[in-house]
């Protein structure tokens, strides 16, 4: 039997299971409960991620990295999945180290298959402890990213959730995003717009 209906993929690029982690989980449940999409969820947390050093092994080779470590769990779910939500703290105005090494080593995915991610949507939540703590920098880096990757960047739309989610934690981890209920409010809103567009991509879904 084949797949049906929507894959949507969370990933925490923190290194603790505090904020970013619950904001993310947060918008793969309210997906799951309002849209009825199948989600999974991977979190950096404790997992062995090295540095991609542009050893240039995946572009001779083509296939797949050289580090055996679990970014070839995380790259079967990113190829699984029809619609990304990339979550990561604010670190120094940017992502954090662990959500650049994510996206770092994704590049042995695409050296096997250009178009591996082709047309998959995307969306970001960034998480700083201010509410101007460089939420729309880290975002932007995301879109970025998606759009490298021939991907399909989404945000909320005007008046609030212009390139993403941008949620203030108030540095209170996951009670600091519950209570930011205009970041959560974002959150849904950019869903809203990732199921959408997936479903235009995907209408039979």
């Amino acid at each position: 039997m084949g797949k049906t209906g929507i894959t949507m993929l969370g990933i925490s690029g923190s290194p603790r299971l505090k904020s970013t982690h619950y904001a993310v989980n947060a918008a793969l449940d309210y997906a799951r409960d309002r849209h009825k999409v199948e989600t999974e969820y991977f979190s950096v947390q404790r997992k062995t991620i090295g540095f991609c050093t542009h050893c240039d092994y995946c572009i001779r080779k083509k296939q797949g990295c050289i580090l055996d470590d679990a970014m070839g769990e995380l790259h079967e779910m990113m190829l699984r999945a029809d619609a990304w939500i990339l979550g990561s703290p604010v670190y120094q105005g940017q992502v954090s180290g662990q959500m650049k090494t994510v996206l770092d080593r994704c590049r042995a995915v695409v050296a096997r298959d250009p178009q591996a991610f082709r047309n998959k949507v995307g969306m970001g939540i960034c998480i700083g402890g201010d509410r101007s703590g460089g939420q729309e920098p880290s975002l932007q880096s995301l879109i970025d990213f998606y759009l490298i990757n021939q991907m399909i960047p989404v945000g909320g739309g005007s008046f609030g959730a212009n390139l993403g989610a941008a949620v203030w934690s108030r540095d209170k981890g996951a009670e600091g995003v519950m209570a930011d209920e205009e970041g959560i409010a974002a959150v849904r809103r950019v869903v809203d717009r990732v199921v959408a567009v997936t479903r235009l991509l995907h209408p039979s879904s």
